[in-house]
């Protein structure tokens, strides 16, 4: 069941690498100064993108305790 773990340890990094590339996109768009429309557009483009991340940490983080509940 180690290997559980690692893949669950794997599959939570990616997900907290899509949550900093949201923060990253979110943070540019507030330094551009757009206006309300604009920032209204950039910010829905990344809400999937963010929910997707959370859904891979979530599920990498149940891989991770599976694991270590199994082992």
């Amino acid at each position: 069941m180690e290997i559980l773990i690692w893949i669950g340890a794997a599959i939570s990094i990616a997900g907290l690498l899509g949550l900093v590339w949201c923060i990253v996109q979110v943070a540019r768009a507030k330094r551009k100064k757009l206006s309300d429309q604009d920032m209204r557009e950039q910010i829905q483009k990344v809400v999937p993108i963010n929910m997707a991340a959370l859904f891979l940490s979530v599920i990498g983080l149940m891989l991770v305790v599976i694991g270590i509940l199994l082992e």
